[in-house]
């Protein structure tokens, strides 16, 4: 999401790949790696809370099974991590981050849990995914992106082939991806091959939450008590969200109606 640098800069560092900045707007923070394109974003005082639609629409698979074990493939601000840790009380959490030092502002400056719940390694993804043993984890949230592009590791064959060895008989994979995928593609074919269902969720800036779960799920109605259970948790709007989700074989029909 484009942004203008008009935010209040609070902290600058620079590492091997870049600069790393955190802005402070009246009600929300936001980490940047270029002075354009927000990274994460926060409300400032629920930090548990995510801002950006894309993150909110990540978390739908604990509307079908609340995750023992997640793991969240590029940390940034730390909005997945921190979101999973106030919805989810017994989850365990693993986070993969490329850069040390994003993980040590996501810890002081987006408040970040640091308990015996959440596991933070330092690695590129596809090495510490190799690591994983299989049915390691119920949830993948991956989220790898640079400055200005998503990394290609996400629609990788071997990278896909990964995730679904460390996923268990229950779990979910879901790709924040930047653009619309290609129904007839090698990625969503290699999903449908290794999962039994495979969502897409379309984002009001157009970009693309891809959901894989290793199971047949049912979508909720939007008005059903669970998620305003959930709703009374985390409040996002989780009624909403299901209602863009759509089958991976269309991205015009919404499968709980119009939103």
């Amino acid at each position: 999401m484009k942004f203008r640098l008009n935010g209040h800069v609070v902290h600058q560092v620079e590492d091997a790949q870049g600069k790393i900045q955190v802005l402070d707007y009246r009600k929300h923070r936001v980490l940047s790696f270029d002075s354009v394109f927000e990274q994460s974003k926060i409300a400032r005082r629920r930090p548990h809370l995510p801002v950006h639609e894309y993150n909110r629409a990540m978390l739908l698979p604990v509307i079908d099974r609340e995750p023992a074990h997640a793991t969240v493939l590029g940390v940034g601000g730390g909005v997945m991590v921190s979101a999973l840790h106030h919805l989810v009380p017994a989850c365990v959490i693993h986070g993969v981050e490329l850069r040390e030092a994003v993980v040590t502002i996501a810890r002081d400056w987006f408040s970040m849990p640091d308990d015996d719940r959440v596991r933070i390694s330092v690695s590129d993804a596809r090495p510490a995914l190799h690591a994983m043993p299989a049915d390691g984890t119920d949830l993948i949230l991956a989220d790898l992106y640079t400055a200005t592009r998503m990394s290609t590791a996400q629609g990788e064959r071997r990278f896909i082939d990964r995730c679904h060895r460390a996923l268990g008989p229950c779990g979910w994979l879901v790709l924040n991806f930047h653009r619309a995928p290609d129904l007839d593609g090698a990625l969503l074919r290699q999903l449908r091959r290794l999962f039994a269902d495979v969502l897409l969720y379309r984002t009001k800036t157009n970009n693309f939450v891809i959901y894989a779960s290793r199971r047949p799920v049912a979508i909720p109605r939007p008005d059903s008590e669970q998620l305003d259970r959930l709703e009374a948790r985390l409040p996002i709007g989780w009624a909403r969200l299901v209602q863009r989700l759509v089958s991976s074989g269309r991205i015009d029909q919404p499968l709980g109606g119009t939103s």
